[in-house]
């Protein structure tokens, strides 16, 4: 018994020294509940860091420590919930798409993937932490998509009634890049809660009036979708902006700030920018080709893109022809009795990465096999050419700005139903946390 002792003895002491090497150690610990996921503390610990660093960069000061916390709490709180919800729905992200769009950000960058990793290791993160990171992106891209789109109707007489207003002013195409700041007010405010935001929204407005910086002050105080961002939508014409927005901006001049505007929501104050531009008349339009397989049960996303491998090779040595391919195999019900044939159109109106694709080849060169958000497909530029395509151009630009109006503002409204139905409890830092 007594060597058992004398085990039990040390044992009992390395613990000891063990525990106290270890009690230095900062714990994580979990910061907000979201359903049935969490957010922990590093994890707000380190946007805020990453936030610290871009505004640090750009010259940019930042807001108290309290309120820059509680919008990065915000932000992660609805990307968890998207998240979520493309997991309800069975929507996840393969290596092999995602290897393809980090080719296609490496390309654009002009980089190879290993040039780009090297870069990115250099910058303290690791290329797992890059990768899951994109993956990440496109997945909160295309559960926006999936989930918003199918809300949105654009109807004929909207474009005829854009179309007309586009061809009277001539064609002109003036963007709005836009700084915003929403003062918000609860839902059914007292008469007290509305005075009282609207004191805060004038207090924001003199200060800004005053020389304050607008986006340190958007990250302070604005409860808006942009409010990391410094409150600063990219450029939008006047027919794809939130209403609200397009109703006070049409005169506006650059620098002005403008407000505060009342609505539902709270007090909108905004900031014009910059404006630019105009859309020319003139359009190059592309003459392309496509094979698709859409990755499915039966078909699994490694054996489509060996299908299409197969295919260039084949093409390439003469041994198929492309149409006869596409006829018999491919998935895109509008193309494949055709040959595989688009016909002409501007290569902006497919997706990125098929635009992209087009855009990098020379005429009559095929692709090799790439992903996206319909499958995989190779491509054929067969013809460009620029093209005066007055009416057509009005009536597509018409339904795109439509469109990406609509699609601002059913996103916002989609983010604030699921944030509405979650069940979310945010843990408050315990005071001798440090």
């Amino acid at each position: 018994m007594k060597p058992r002792k004398n085990l039990m003895f040390a044992l009992l002491a390395m613990t000891l020294s063990n525990a106290a090497q270890a009690a230095p150690q900062p714990l994580d610990r979990i910061a907000v509940q979201i359903n049935d996921g969490i957010v922990l503390e590093s994890e707000i610990d380190n946007m805020i860091a990453t936030v610290t660093k871009n505004a640090t960069e750009a010259g940019q000061t930042l807001p108290s420590d309290d309120a820059l916390r509680t919008q990065v709490i915000e932000r992660l709180i609805l990307t968890r919930l998207q998240l979520q919800m493309a997991d309800r729905i069975g929507l996840h992200i393969g290596d092999l798409q995602l290897d393809q769009t980090i080719e296609n950000i490496a390309r654009e960058q002009k980089l190879t993937v290993d040039q780009m990793r090297k870069q990115i290791e250099s910058e303290g993160m690791s290329f797992s932490q890059y990768r899951e990171q994109v993956r990440e992106e496109i997945t909160l891209g295309e559960i926006q998509r999936i989930q918003v789109q199918r809300r949105i109707q654009v109807s004929p007489q909207e474009i005829n009634n854009l179309v007309k207003m586009i061809e009277e002013q001539g064609m002109k195409d003036v963007e709005f890049k836009i700084g915003h700041i929403l003062i918000e007010v609860p839902a059914n405010p007292s008469s007290e809660q509305l005075e009282a935001s609207s004191k805060r929204a004038q207090a924001v407005l003199d200060r800004l009036k005053d020389g304050a910086d607008f986006r340190s002050t958007a990250i302070a105080a604005s409860s808006g979708p942009k409010a990391l961002e410094g409150g600063i939508w990219d450029y939008m014409n006047i027919n794809e902006m939130p209403t609200l927005f397009a109703e006070v901006v049409g005169n506006a001049k650059k620098d002005e700030i403008i407000g505060p505007i009342k609505s539902g929501a709270g007090f909108h104050i905004l900031k014009i920018v910059d404006i630019r531009g105009l859309q020319t008349k003139e359009i190059e339009e592309v003459r392309a080709r496509h094979i698709l397989l859409k990755p499915s049960p039966i078909l699994s996303e490694e054996r489509a893109k060996a299908m299409l491998d197969q295919f260039v090779k084949q093409i390439r040595s003469g041994e198929a022809k492309f149409e006869d391919l596409a006829r018999q195999y491919s998935e895109d019900p509008g193309s494949a009795t055709k040959g595989g044939e688009l016909g002409w159109a501007e290569a902006g109106i497919y997706v990125p990465e098929f635009a992209q694709t087009l855009n990098n080849l020379a005429i009559d060169e095929i692709s090799e096999p790439f992903r996206t958000t319909h499958g995989w497909h190779i491509a054929q530029l067969e013809e460009k050419r620029k093209t005066d395509a007055t009416e057509r151009f009005n009536t597509n630009r018409a339904h795109q700005l439509i469109f990406r109006r609509k699609f601002n503002e059913e996103l916002q409204n989609w983010l604030d139903e699921m944030r509405a139905e979650a069940y979310i409890e945010v843990f408050e830092p315990e005071n001798d946390r440090g």
